[in-house]
């Protein structure tokens, strides 16, 4: 007789490796590196309350365009492929009223951000490209445009939320993005325009002084080798402004004070504030380090929970 054959025992099974995902490579870690919730929610409530200062006062032409005859109407490359009519009061006058409300109902994040947040970028681009399709076109609201129309993609976000989120991240590296390409593209259009390095050796900055520039900025006409300078140092920093996007820590935030002073003092010198694309530079910026300083009852208002509510979510989960 043969001895029985005893069962082999079963072999361990390796458990399979997770698939690389988006953010397990560099790529991937720069795009979707987790951002708390709570970046988005504060990056909305910025956004969304600066779009009636934005409507009302720096992009207001849109409402005295429709009064103009429609033969004058150039519509720029972006109403052309949307055959966007020639803009009539009543339209409007029904655009602003929609794109702000909707503004607001997102601004709050607790009812239907995604749907509301997409009718105002929506509402805000058609009122921004009536703005500029009768011959002067402003860069400096692309940040803007973008961030209306990435930051609902995540969805329902509180000041409080201090989850990590990869939906997050994308929308925050959209904005940030943006905000590099308005600086990097404004230098490439001096180079591709006025010439290199005719441009930073030209007197751009002394014409535009001579044309609107403050009783300081005036003063400043009479010093040709420093507007010289100036305009090498303003073409310097547009050229490395992409460092912006990969720097960390007090560096990234020294950067972003600079580029905030420049702004400060094209202001005081020209009275040109670039203020609809200065805002977004908070997007490389901890803003979800603001709700810990709030008080409880402005946390509440702002759209977070009340202490007991978000002490007793950790535990909860």
């Amino acid at each position: 007789m043969t001895a029985a054959a005893t069962p082999e025992a079963p072999r361990p099974v390796r458990p399979a490796e997770p698939a690389p995902g988006t953010a397990r490579t560099p790529w991937g870690r720069w795009w979707f590196g987790p951002v708390p919730r709570a970046r988005i929610a504060w990056l909305r409530i910025l956004g969304y309350v600066f779009l009636p200062f934005d409507m009302l006062l720096l992009t207001s032409s849109s409402l005295a365009h429709a009064r103009l005859p429609a033969d004058l109407y150039r519509p720029v490359l972006l109403g052309r492929l949307l055959h966007l009519p020639a803009p009539t009061p009543a339209a409007m006058y029904t655009l602003l009223a929609v794109t702000l409300a909707s503004g607001f109902v997102a601004a709050t994040g607790r009812f239907l951000p995604r749907l509301t947040g997409y009718v105002c970028a929506c509402g805000y681009l058609w009122w921004v490209t009536i703005s500029m399709s009768y011959g002067k076109v402003d860069h400096d609201h692309l940040a803007l445009v973008v961030a209306l129309f990435v930051l609902p993609s995540v969805g329902r976000a509180r000041i409080d939320d201090q989850r990590g989120c990869e939906s997050s991240a994308w929308a925050a590296r959209c904005v940030q993005v943006s905000v590099v390409a308005a600086y990097f593209l404004s230098m490439w259009a001096k180079v591709k325009i006025g010439g290199f390095p005719e441009w930073p050796n030209g007197a751009t900055v002394q014409w535009a002084l001579s044309r609107r520039g403050t009783a300081f900025g005036r003063s400043l006409i009479d010093y040709p080798v420093l507007l010289k300078a100036s305009q090498w140092f303003m073409f310097t920093a547009e050229a490395v402004s992409p460092a912006l996007l990969f720097l960390r820590g007090r560096p990234l935030y020294l950067f972003v004070l600079f580029f905030a002073g420049f702004h400060a003092v094209t202001y005081a010198l020209m009275s040109i504030h670039f203020l609809p694309h200065a805002i977004w530079l908070a997007a490389f910026l901890p803003l979800e380090r603001l709700t810990g300083r709030l008080p409880a009852r402005l946390r509440r208002v702002l759209g977070g929970r009340s202490d007991a509510a978000s002490a007793a979510a950790p535990a909860a989960a």
